[in-house]
């Protein structure tokens, strides 16, 4: 027989497969001998009381043989020579799911990538993080796979409402990701990883006659009786198409100006900024595991071994991941909450432009770097904005400017590489002096390659923000004993969160209220916040335009 059976097991018994089927063996009053194998169809960790316990679903196979775990297949089919073709702008997470899907219909895909693929990218990355020399088309944000192949590869979403969960995740798996992503509660490809799995994709959509092209900056739309006829790149090839998906991500400000200009609507949007915190991981381990964690045998471990304090540190069992944060706490009526929390990762450099400062933070697939990383951010709306915006601009002016929200965001993001004094070396405090307003006259040590610069950093970010986040980061001490601490580094600034801007759509036909061949998506037009929610969001963009193609058929 096949059983769905729920277990608790310490982490020692969830990596030990003889002991996982011994368990569901005397949850079914059966012998050991009779479980021929199972799958794992939810896993998740609780950390909340003295014994650390793993929480498993699993899908078993008693008395009967064991089979493979099943994926789900995709068909996808040749369009070189279809008659229907969309112009993708944007070879993020939005515009590679919308051309896979596409392709599964027989349409053919033409994306435009403003930057490089995946290895030619890799060498523009490590000159910005060595020599302090950024490339505006080629960087942490633009390029092959957009902005999520070098941002840890998070595949976590409240978004289950916006399309197929378990379809984005079986596609990862059909390109290369681990099947473990399918039942994990967090799951995470990791940012060593997601390049090859971002390149088979593109082998994929070339080999069924797809184009994708590389270093295809869009500079204008050609707009003819309320739809786009085609679109002009910078080395002036123009391409037309019988629809236009616009996923180029949320840090493309040249495609808002550009909008803005040609008097296509877009919208002002409420994002969140502020910095990036960085903690020994070891430091988080004991947090949320406990000084004295159970080991691997449900006993305390002597001193010295993993689950105890070594040296003043801490030592996780081998059995558990890093482990990771969520916090949020409204503070002077604002929400101030973790952002992108990175488990034995780094912070990267990831502006888009000389003369601005961004940082985001990223983890390898085993998440095993020394330090972890966390967005720490603050909810900013246009009435912060018209109050704290340069003298001299009228609030009405500022609140009818759709690019109000951006202008804000790139004049923090001036300020703090202007404190840092440039090459993209960061401002930075230590925590506790930061929320105490005292100038940090040394920093620990850090992953950020490119250097810290020790900065008041009340002086570089606005001042709502400032003050939300010190008072924020005593309120997390109190959560999490030992979170606020002078051993973990603030660095500035965490901007790109979100979009500033909302391309707005039609809610029935997904198409800008204007034109009714132009389908604005992902992150970018404002629709959606991570890798998977962006997928889904391309994907559902696709199978409108999939659904008018055979309408017209």
């Amino acid at each position: 027989m096949q059983q769905k059976i729920s277990l608790k097991l310490l982490p020692s018994e969830a990596v030990d497969e003889s002991a996982v089927k011994r368990l569901i063996a005397n949850n079914t009053g059966k012998k050991p001998g009779s479980v021929s194998g199972y799958h794992i169809l939810k896993q998740s960790i609780d950390a909340r009381a003295k014994t650390i316990w793993v929480n498993l679903t699993v899908h078993a196979f008693i008395e009967e043989p064991f089979l493979q775990r099943e994926t789900q297949t995709f068909n996808f089919k040749e369009v070189s020579k279809a008659e229907k073709k969309v112009v993708i702008i944007g070879a993020g997470p939005a515009g590679l799911f919308a051309a896979l899907h596409l392709l599964e219909q027989g349409i053919k895909p033409i994306i435009l990538e403003r930057g490089k693929d995946v290895r030619s990218r890799r060498r523009d990355l490590a000159i910005l993080n060595k020599e302090g020399i950024i490339n505006a088309e080629s960087n942490y944000c633009f390029g092959e796979g957009g902005a999520g192949t070098y941002s840890d590869g998070k595949l976590y979403t409240r978004s289950n409402k916006r399309g197929d969960i378990d379809r984005i995740l079986n596609l990862f798996v059909r390109f290369g990701a681990e099947d473990s992503i399918l039942y994990q509660s967090h799951p995470h490809i990791g940012t060593n990883k997601l390049p090859q799995i971002i390149t088979a994709m593109r082998q994929q959509i070339t080999d069924c006659g797809g184009e994708f092209l590389f270093e295809k900056k869009v500079v204008d739309f050609i707009v003819d009786t309320g739809k786009i006829t085609s679109v002009k790149t910078a080395d002036g090839h123009t391409f037309d198409a019988d629809a236009f998906i616009l996923a180029t991500g949320h840090s493309a400000r040249d495609i808002f100006e550009l909008l803005n200009q040609k008097q296509i609507l877009i919208e002002a949007k409420g994002f969140a900024l502020g910095v990036r915190i960085e903690h020994p991981q070891q430091l988080i381990d004991s947090i949320q595991y406990g000084p004295h964690s159970t080991g691997s045998c449900g006993q305390t471990l002597p001193t010295g071994q993993a689950g105890t304090p070594k040296g003043g540190g801490f030592e996780r069992p081998y059995e558990l991941p890093a482990a990771s944060y969520s916090l949020v706490k409204q503070v002077n009526e604002r929400g101030v909450f973790s952002f992108c929390m990175c488990p034995g990762g780094i912070i990267a450099p990831a502006a888009t432009a000389a003369g601005e400062l961004v940082v985001n933070g990223w983890s390898p697939s085993k998440r095993n770097n020394p330090y972890a990383n966390s967005g720490m951010v603050v909810q900013v709306e246009l009435e912060d904005v018209i109050q704290k915006l340069p003298t001299g601009q009228a609030g009405s002016k500022i609140k009818n400017d759709p690019l109000a929200m951006m202008h804000f965001q790139q004049m923090v993001e001036q300020n703090c590489f202007n404190a840092g004094g440039g090459k993209f070396v960061a401002p930075a405090q230590r925590m506790a002096d930061f929320s105490k307003g005292i100038t940090s006259s040394s920093l620990p040590a850090c992953s950020y390659q490119p250097g810290l610069y020790s900065v008041h950093l009340k002086e570089v970010l606005p001042g709502f923000i400032y003050q939300a986040l010190a008072k924020g980061f005593i309120e997390f001490g109190k959560k999490m004993p030992g979170y606020f601490t002078n051993d973990a580094v603030v660095v500035a600034t965490e901007s790109r969160t979100s979009s500033p801007v909302r391309i707005p759509r039609n809610y029935d036909t997904l198409t800008h209220p204007q034109l009714n061949n132009f389908y604005p998506c992902g992150e970018g037009a404002g629709y959606a916040g991570g890798i998977v929610s962006a997928a889904m969001d391309g994907e559902r963009v696709a199978g409108r335009i999939i659904q008018i193609s055979n309408q017209g058929a």
